[in-house]
């Protein structure tokens, strides 16, 4: 969780690059990134060989040997290209450098054949003062000093840094740049839990945006694989662990290399999104500039886990669709929907964010969706979320559903979430009610304790009834309310009071007007 005070450097950050001219947020927050990438690949790097001196294994520094700057023609010692090393420089000689050696440098720390390479290739550094590159470096610098005492403070250092970065990325939503909101970290472990991601498998986010559902399913993995004494309790409820079980070096290569996919049709997403990752301990992501949509991509049959909040409005010119995409439509919520059945494995699972109207529009195509749910999936739930749950960038009312590829659906499980453990007003302050620990449990033992009761925050549907209700999957249509009519007074005692009030209020003019 931020302190008030990393939310004060941020805000100071953001000013900092707003009245050195970089007023586009979506620019700044992908300088900001290269920034904090050339902080935490000194510091990991440090911490990597630290490590292996301890255990005797070798570890060969990527700040080892020489480079030689595409700019510049130098031969450089690498070890002047760490955040270490250049945040001593004075203003006008560290903006040289960081432009022209330490930026050139990160952007092939990969190698020159990797996806961040590929991504990183037109990627420009474009800090134009030597002053607020000076303010930036110190600010990130005092930044992760917080994060250290967070860290000693009980909480995890990628949840504090995961918590620092969406603040920043937040910024982006808020400006509503190409649509997208950030899915709330909690929202995200809600959803991980709910489909179980495991290791060996392929998991996928066809609209990745910064790549948060593809670092909760890493982080979900590394906590099913982490002893009970090491495991921690978020204040979300969620457990945390670091992987302390996986002790074969393959398995940590697969993790972090054959594991996680993520598209985005936006460059600078991408970029933002790799960067992400590699922060978070995944070395050699897999995040791709693509449409999902279009008639290029064709990864059918694919994944078996896929996690994902798709942009919520747009359209697609017909012309652009995929063929495979079944349904007759432009609007981009179902057309997602339909990419992610058609990427799924039979068997594969997925849990993804819908508007509401997703689960009621009466258009043709809103009901073949639905139908494509019940007939071509197993429909497994359909949690209904409070319209809070995305502000302060959007009120819309949303839901998750739950569905396997392949199958069939006997009965649907509703659940009524009234509140995500912070309040539902643009201030989104922690509160103490929350139903996200009741829905992870509730889900796990659903098969087992079968619940019918409408009143109930959840309970199962017969999936002949929701066929019969045109496909309806609004959790309005099935759930019952308790209506206690209301009590009044018989008509000649509310008379008796309107007259008593008249009488007192004659009285009272009466004595005013003796005061003349």
């Amino acid at each position: 969780m931020l302190t008030p005070k990393m939310k004060s450097l941020i805000s100071q950050l953001w000013d900092n690059f707003w009245s050195g001219g970089i007023a586009n947020p979506l620019t700044a927050i992908e300088q900001i990134s290269y920034l904090l990438f050339m902080r935490r690949l000194d510091e990991v790097d440090s911490k990597l060989k630290k490590d292996a001196e301890w255990t005797g294994e070798k570890y060969n520094s990527v700040f080892t040997g020489k480079f030689i700057s595409p700019v510049t023609k130098e031969k450089l010692n690498k070890q002047t290209l760490r955040w270490s090393h250049f945040k001593q420089l004075e203003g006008g000689e560290m903006l040289t450098h960081v432009q022209a050696k330490v930026f050139p440098f990160i952007k092939q720390i990969n190698g020159g054949n990797s996806v961040f390479a590929k991504y990183m290739a037109d990627a420009v550094f474009i800090i134009p003062k030597p002053s607020l590159l000076v303010e930036a470096v110190n600010i990130i610098d005092a930044l992760y000093s917080e994060i250290e005492k967070q860290t000693q403070a009980g909480q995890t250092f990628h949840d504090t840094q995961g918590d620092m970065y969406e603040f920043l990325l937040s910024e982006i939503s808020s400006s509503g740049k190409n649509g997208q909101f950030r899915t709330p970290r909690h929202i995200i472990k809600l959803m991980c839990e709910l489909v179980s991601p495991k290791m060996g498998e392929t998991i996928g986010d066809p609209a990745c945006g910064t790549g948060g559902f593809l670092l909760g399913a890493y982080q979900y993995i590394l906590t099913t694989h982490t002893s009970k004494n090491h495991i921690t309790e978020d204040e979300d409820g969620f457990k945390h662990g670091f992987g302390d079980k996986l002790t074969d070096k393959r398995l940590w290569a697969a993790l972090r290399k054959k594991t996680f996919f993520g598209y985005d049709f936006d460059t600078t997403m991408v970029r933002i999104g790799l960067m992400n990752l590699m922060l978070h301990g995944i070395t050699h992501p897999n995040i791709e500039r693509s449409d999902t949509l279009s008639k290029k991509y064709n990864e059918d049959n694919y994944y078996d886990v896929i996690l994902a909040n798709p942009p919520f409005k747009g359209s697609i010119d017909a012309g652009d669709i995929n063929e495979n995409l079944s349904l007759k439509t432009k609007k981009t919520e179902l057309l997602f929907v339909n990419r992610i059945i058609n990427s799924l494995k039979i068997g594969g699972h997925a849990a993804v964010i819908v508007p509401d109207g997703v689960l009621f529009g009466s258009s043709n195509a809103h009901r073949n969706l639905r139908k494509m749910l019940i007939e071509d999936c197993e429909l497994q739930g359909v949690i209904s979320m409070p319209s809070g749950v995305f502000k302060p960038y959007a009120g819309v009312s949303t839901a998750i559903i739950v569905f396997v590829k392949g199958g069939s659906t006997e009965r649907v499980w509703f659940y009524d979430m009234q509140a995500d453990g912070y309040s539902l007003d643009d201030k989104r302050d922690k509160i103490n009610v929350n139903d996200l620990p009741d829905i992870v449990k509730e889900w796990k033992v659903r098969s087992k304790n079968p619940n019918d009761d409408r009143k109930a925050k959840h309970f199962f549907v017969p999936v002949q009834e929701i066929v019969d209700n045109k496909y309806d999957l609004s959790i309005n249509r099935y759930k019952e309310v308790d209506y206690t009519p209301p009590q009044y007074d018989k008509p000649e005692v509310i008379l008796n009071k309107i007259q008593g009030l008249e009488d007192e209020i004659n009285k009272e003019i009466q004595i005013l007007k003796e005061l003349k």
